[in-house]
């Protein structure tokens, strides 16, 4: 294990400092597997049947050609991630938890950033090790870990990149409080979760699916998208359609996650605000809305993002010291308001 991620990985049993992957707090040793860090300590058997589940299909996979420029290009077709690596800046130290085959952590590592991706699964952190090798990107590290007692240091990172793996876990919320540690103070989260409104065309798509036995689904355009790629087609189809565990979430329910773990709200992407312009910048503030608004805005998400599933983005920084004398003279200067006196 190089320098570069020594202050940023850390014993998952005790969370001492590990040298040469021997914990020199409590002496646990481990493994390393074809340059994936083994660093998973044990899990409850609902985690371990989502591990099992993509043992079988890791998700996404690579098509038999693929190179560094496809990667970047596949990746830009979304504006969200050309967003995300527009706002990140270019030391950023990045952690991605439940990173999969790693595609976003290879797309992210440019400039002078590192990277550490995260994930629960060997099959899916073998294809993304040897993605990495492929592409010769020296400042990304693949680590098998398990998201309640994650091989990560707390506090080490400037941006938290968590999408599409807090509503396969037993207890979304317990898991995002352990995601929110990882950040530094003043450090960005991102939070990419199924929204219980925009999925409702997937789950209807599903109830079709289920009475056909699988052999009909209709309007999705992933599945369409991949029908020459058989492996990636069966990936998105057990990922969508046959998952073991699946939560829903809301944005407000997110906001108080976000107030639980000290998190201030950023933004939500799409905006939770009815209107349809686009961020310049990912890690922007903006207002937060009414909550009938946000209602209003999950509605419309139906149409914008239900036809891949409902995935929508919060974006949270963690709170440092010097945010609470600020709002501690926020709120006084609420008391003594005339307009309160």
């Amino acid at each position: 294990m190089t320098d570069i991620f020594a202050d940023l990985i850390a014993c998952p049993a005790c969370g001492g400092s590990l040298d040469h992957l021997s914990c020199m707090a409590c002496g646990a040793v481990y493994a390393e597997d074809a340059g994936v860090l083994r660093l998973r300590a044990g899990s409850n058997a609902r985690t371990e049947a989502v591990r099992e589940f993509y043992e079988v299909a890791p998700f996404p996979g690579y098509p038999p050609k693929d190179s560094l420029g496809w990667l970047r290009a596949r990746a830009e077709r979304s504006p969200f991630a050309r967003m995300l690596d527009q706002a990140i800046a270019g030391d950023a130290r990045i952690v991605e938890v439940g990173c999969g085959t790693g595609q976003m952590s290879l797309y992210l590592a440019r400039a002078d950033r590192v990277v550490v991706g995260a994930d629960l699964t060997m099959a899916s952190l073998r294809l993304a090790e040897r993605a990495r090798r492929r592409f010769g990107l020296e400042q990304v590290r693949f680590v098998e870990s398990d998201l309640f007692r994650p091989a990560l240091r707390p506090g080490a990172f400037d941006v938290v990149y968590c999408s599409g793996v807090l509503h396969h876990t037993p207890d979304p919320r317990a898991a995002f409080a352990q995601v929110a540690r990882l950040a530094r103070p003043g450090g960005l989260i991102v939070l990419g979760l199924y929204n219980a409104v925009a999925r409702i065309p997937l789950r209807l798509r599903r109830v079709a699916a289920r009475l056909s036995n699988y052999r009909w689904i209709p309007f999705d355009p992933v599945l369409a998208d991949r029908a020459s790629e058989p492996e990636r087609r069966e990936a998105w189809l057990r990922d969508q359609y046959r998952h073991p565990e699946e939560h829903l979430h809301t944005v407000g329910e997110v906001l108080r996650w976000f107030r639980a773990s000290d998190v201030e709200f950023v933004r939500a992407y799409p905006s939770a605000q009815v209107h349809d312009d686009e961020p310049d910048d990912l890690f922007a503030p903006e207002p937060d809305a009414w909550a009938p608004e946000r209602w209003l805005a999950q509605i419309g998400w139906m149409a914008s993002l239900g036809h891949e599933g409902g995935l929508w983005v919060m974006v949270g920084r963690r709170r440092t010291a010097a945010d609470e004398p600020s709002l501690k003279a926020q709120v006084q200067k609420g008391f003594n308001s005339p307009a309160l006196s």
